[in-house]
C-alpha cells in the first residue's frame, strides 16, 4: 500500500484515483455477445456457458430436485446463520415501507402517491471464484417484500453443471423458484430480451465483474432499467488514536480479497497508529487463504494521514466510498457529516463483514464514486411511485387561472384550453 502523509489538497484527485475498470475494453465484446442473445435466443446462451463457464448444459433452469438435494447439502449451522441474516434484513427492509399520505395542496385539489412494485425483476448472484449467497438474501427479500410477482435468478453453474448448495438454499428460503445457470453476459442478455427459457424482466439487480457490468449498461440504454451503475468493491476507514489496529488490517483486508481490482484507503491524523496499522495487515495478510488476490488489490490501495478530523471527513466525501468505516472518538458526529458514501459503519465493533452478511442493511451498494448520487438497494429500487390527484369543480374554479395564465406564457394553447372549457361549462 502506498504510504501519503499529509499530502496537500491539489494531489488528493491523483491520491483517490480509482483502478481502471476495464469497461472501454469489453464493450465491444459485450454488445456483440448481447446483439447475438437477442437474434438467437436460447441455444447463444447454451453457447456462450460453454464457452465462458465451461460446462455444456441442456437445461438451463434448476429442477426442484436440484434445489432440494442442494438443501440437503447445507450445514445446520450455516443454515442458522442465514436464518438470523434473514430476520435482520426483512426486519430492517419492513420498516421502509410508507404509507400513503393524501395531501390537500390546495381547497379541493387532492393529490397523493401510490408505491406499486415492479412485477418482473431479475437477479444476478456471482457464483465464480466466491459463490455470494448473501445476495440472493440481499436482493431477494426485498424483492419479496415488495411484492414483485416474478423474480427470476441468475448465477453460474460449475464445471459439473451443478450451482452452489447455498445459492439454492438461500433462493428456496425466501421462496425464489425460479433459478437459471447462467453467467456473466449471458445472464443479463436473457433477462433483459427474454427467450424461450428465460422470461424477460423490467429491472436487473446485482452486482458482478466488469463483463456484468458492461453488459448492465449497455441494455439499461434501451432494453430494461438497472438498479445503479457499478464497479469493484471498494472500502474507506477514518481511524484516530482510539482505533484498534487489529481491526482495522482486518477490515481492510476484507475488501482486499474481494478482487484484484478492490480498492482499500485507510485515512488518519496519527502517524503511529498508521505504522500499527500497515504491520497489522502485513501479518495478516499471510495467514488468507485468498491473500494473492489481497495483494493486487493493496497495490491500488493507500495509507494516508491528514492533519485532523475536518480534512478526513472531507477527503472522504470527495471519495464517496461504497463502504466507510468510522473508527474515532466522535464517530457520531463525525457520521452526521457525512454526506457521500453507500454504507456507514460506526466504531471499533462495526466491521463492514457485518453489512455484508447478517445486520440489516443491504451489500449492494453504489462503487466507483457513484455514492455521490446513487443509494444503495433497498425497498423502494423495487418500487414504481404512482401519483394521483383529484380536483373537485369548486378547486379547478381557484387553480384554473393560474394554469391558464402559465400555459399562456409556454405558448401552449392546448394546454390553457383544457381548463378553459371546464372553466366556461362551470359558469353556464
Amino acid at each position: 500500500m502506498q504510504k501519503v502523509l499529509y499530502p496537500p489538497k491539489n494531489r488528493w484527485n491523483q491520491l483517490l484515483a480509482r483502478p481502471d475498470n476495464g469497461l472501454e475494453d469489453v464493450y465491444d465484446t459485450a454488445r456483440g455477445i448481447l446483439d447475438d442473445i437477442q437474434r438467437n435466443g436460447d441455444s447463444a446462451l447454451i453457447k456462450y456457458t460453454r464457452m465462458f463457464d465451461g460446462v455444456d448444459l441442456q437445461e438451463l433452469e434448476v429442477s426442484q430436485a436440484e434445489i432440494d438435494d442442494a438443501c440437503l447439502q447445507v450445514s445446520c449451522d450455516l443454515k442458522n446463520a442465514i436464518l438470523v441474516a434473514r430476520q435482520n434484513i426483512e426486519k430492517f427492509h419492513l420498516a421502509q415501507k410508507l404509507s400513503p399520505q393524501m395531501i390537500e395542496t390546495m381547497p379541493g385539489v387532492q393529490c397523493w402517491q401510490k408505491s406499486v412494485p415492479i412485477e418482473r425483476v431479475g437477479l444476478y448472484v456471482p457464483g465464480g471464484t466466491a459463490p455470494l449467497f448473501s445476495t440472493v438474501l440481499m436482493l431477494g427479500i426485498p424483492a419479496k417484500i415488495a411484492g414483485c410477482k416474478e423474480i427470476v435468478l441468475c448465477t453460474p453453474a460449475d464445471k459439473e453443471g451443478k450451482v452452489n448448495p447455498a445459492i439454492l438454499y438461500a433462493a428456496s428460503l425466501i421462496g425464489i423458484n425460479r433459478v437459471f445457470k447462467l453467467g456473466g453476459i449471458q445472464a443479463v442478455g436473457g433477462m433483459a430480451y427474454g427467450t424461450k427459457l428465460v422470461p424477460k424482466v423490467s429491472k436487473i439487480f446485482g452486482p458482478g465483474n466488469r463483463f456484468v457490468t458492461a453488459a448492465k449498461q449497455l441494455v439499461s440504454l434501451k432494453d430494461v432499467a438497472i438498479d445503479m451503475p457499478a464497479g469493484p468493491s471498494e472500502v474507506m476507514v477514518l481511524a484516530d488514536e482510539s482505533a484498534e489496529p487489529s481491526f482495522i488490517a482486518a477490515d481492510l483486508l476484507s475488501q482486499a480479497e474481494h478482487g484484484a481490482d478492490s480498492q482499500v484507503i485507510f485515512v488518519t491524523d496519527s502517524e503511529n497508529l498508521l505504522v500499527q496499522v500497515e504491520q497489522e495487515v502485513e501479518q495478516q495478510l499471510s495467514e488468507l487463504p485468498r491473500q494473492e488476490i489481497a495483494r493486487k488489490a493493496l497495490a491500488n490501495s493507500r495509507l494516508i494521514v491528514l492533519k485532523n478530523a475536518d480534512e478526513m471527513l472531507e477527503i472522504s466525501n470527495a471519495y464517496a466510498p461504497e463502504h466507510l468505516i468510522i473508527s474515532m472518538r466522535d464517530d457520531e458526529y463525525i457520521a452526521g457529516r457525512v454526506i457521500n458514501a453507500g454504507s456507514v459503519f460506526l466504531g471499533n465493533y462495526s466491521p463492514e463483514s457485518a453489512g455484508d452478511y447478517a445486520s440489516g442493511t443491504n451489500h449492494t451498494l453504489p462503487t466507483h464514486g457513484y455514492a455521490n448520487a446513487f443509494s444503495g438497494v433497498n425497498l423502494d429500487s423495487y418500487m414504481k411511485k404512482i401519483t394521483y390527484q383529484k380536483i373537485s369543480a369548486a378547486g379547478l374554479a381557484k387553480l384554473g387561472p393560474s394554469i391558464e395564465v402559465m400555459a399562456e406564457a409556454e405558448q401552449l394553447m392546448a394546454h390553457k384550453n383544457a381548463v378553459t372549457v371546464r372553466l366556461k361549462k362551470m359558469n353556464n
